[in-house]
């Protein structure tokens, strides 16, 4: 009975999971610079991130982050600073010489860091605090028991794992990932000014 509700669900987390944003940009930015592994755990991290988000929107607590305004520019803060802090690491990126790039010399990650670091990207997101808060107020019925919006949530942390895994998987291959990296370190700092960026903007922004 709750299909219709469900199918929605799914219409509306694919637009927001294929629109250009944080999670993007760092896994592109670790599937070019640290390699396949660290792209898909860093994938991962971004899925399960979505879960804080469902976790605090079935309990409610959403709606009190939202209507707190200082709750929220923390949330905010925090985030933008975490972005301008990698993104800075971005912009600081160095040139790999040829004997490099053949042998895939250069920056390593942990599977551990890789895995926070898109787990922090996302959880830290206030707009995904926003969708999430309009997800669970608009599209889903307040009536829809607990279990079954646990389940939308487990879906969308699957189905946003396996999007971004995707797409690591792609740019991680070894004739496009060594086209990226011939010229790595102007690539990486693109995607550092675009996380820098994205970080400034986020905090000058606004709820709405």
């Amino acid at each position: 009975m709750y299909w219709a509700e469900f199918l929605t669900v799914v219409v509306v987390h694919l637009l927001a999971v294929a629109s250009p944003g944080p999670d993007l940009a760092v896994v592109l930015k670790n599937s070019i610079s640290l390699g396949r592994r660290a792209a898909i755990f860093t994938s991962l991290g971004v899925g399960c991130g979505i879960m804080v988000h469902v976790i605090y929107s079935v309990l409610g607590i959403g709606l009190i982050i939202s209507q707190s305004i200082w709750l929220f520019n923390v949330i905010k803060w925090l985030g933008a600073a975490y972005l301008i802090w990698i993104g800075i690491q971005g912009l600081r990126a160095k040139r790999r010489d040829g004997a490099d790039i053949e042998a895939d010399t250069g920056l390593k990650l942990s599977d551990k860091s890789a895995f926070l670091s898109g787990f922090m990207t996302n959880g830290l997101n206030p707009k995904a605090t926003l969708f999430f808060l309009s997800l669970f107020t608009v599209v889903i019925s307040p009536s829809t028991p607990m279990l079954v919006q646990l389940g939308y949530g487990l879906y969308m942390v699957f189905a946003t794992a396996l999007w971004f895994a995707m797409i690591s998987w792609l740019f991680s291959t070894a004739r496009v990932r060594r086209k990226f990296l011939q010229v790595g370190h102007w690539f990486d700092r693109s995607m550092g000014f675009v996380l820098v960026s994205l970080g400034i903007r986020l905090l000058f922004s606004s709820r709405n």
